[in-house]
């Protein structure tokens, strides 16, 4: 190991290349540029997959009626938010009266409040079920973006009880949940939750964010040595990913604050590969 003194990052420094991802107060964070479009992915994503992923759970018809409410209670993570709604404009002579829509949220803050009360009233009626359970994963995407890690901690380790590694939104609740911790300031169980995302996420949507936010948890603990090897793996592990160019950023980031930037021990994989 070099002699020279570690490079001591601010937590400002640190966090900078993340402020488009999280999902709390970094970034949807994880993050501010980016936070609406990957809210709304995430969004769209549970009203889609998360539906359908509790109507296969579920054939059962005592069931029926907690999937149709769920499934209602999650429209309302589709409407917009725009602080200036423009005016509805009256139909045309002889057409028919188009039926009143929910109108637009005024803000953020307004539209998350609205789906932490939706979604817990809705898991409030409807205790033990499989939509209640899924439900517990938007809820604690909701609670985190407001600055509620404890309680999203709980939804998200509601969300994994009752999933398996097949089911496609686990990864986003592992990563939630690392998250929630982060937030907590508990970093060693950040890196633990980061790991098992890892370990278990095999879509490509997600591939390389593991190894990633255990690099960028290890800088936040001021290890920035073993945080940069970390990072170096992640473009050859995950080639052309979101998560390789959020490490490539962070490295370039790192390099500039004079930390010591090792060669990767993976190989990039071959063509076709």
């Amino acid at each position: 190991m070099s002699d020279k003194p570690e490079h001591k990052m601010t937590r400002k420094e640190l966090k900078a290349p993340d402020e488009f991802q999280k999902l709390g107060a970094q970034a949807m964070p994880f993050m501010v540029s980016h936070q609406k479009t990957i809210v709304l992915a995430i969004a769209g994503t549970v009203l889609i997959a998360g539906v359908f992923a509790v109507m296969n759970h579920f054939g059962a018809k005592q069931q029926q009626a907690a999937i149709n409410e769920y499934a209602a209670t999650l429209k309302v993570l589709q409407r917009p938010v725009n602080p200036n709604p423009p005016e509805p404009k009256a139909p045309a002579e002889g057409e028919p009266v188009p039926p009143p829509e929910d109108p637009p949220f005024k803000t953020e803050a307004e539209k998350d409040a609205a789906v932490i009360k939706a979604l817990t009233e809705f898991r409030t009626r409807s205790p033990g079920s499989r939509a209640a359970a899924n439900a517990a994963l938007p809820l604690g995407q909701a609670l985190l973006r407001v600055g509620q890690p404890a309680e999203a901690l709980a939804a998200f380790d509601d969300y994994l009880k009752g999933s398996d590694p097949s089911d496609p939104l686990r990864p986003t609740a592992l990563e939630g949940k690392g998250y929630a911790l982060e937030e907590k300031k508990d970093f060693d169980q950040a890196l633990a939750a980061f790991d098992q995302l890892a370990r278990e996420n095999k879509s490509d949507f997600m591939k390389g964010m593991g190894l990633y936010h255990r690099g960028r948890v290890l800088l936040l603990q001021g290890k920035a040595e073993e945080g940069a090897r970390q990072l170096v793996e992640v473009p050859n592990m995950a080639p052309n990913t979101a998560a390789a160019r959020l490490a490539t950023d962070r490295i370039a980031l790192l390099a500039s604050q004079g930390v010591k930037i090792p060669a990767p021990t993976t190989p990039a994989p071959k063509d076709g590969g």
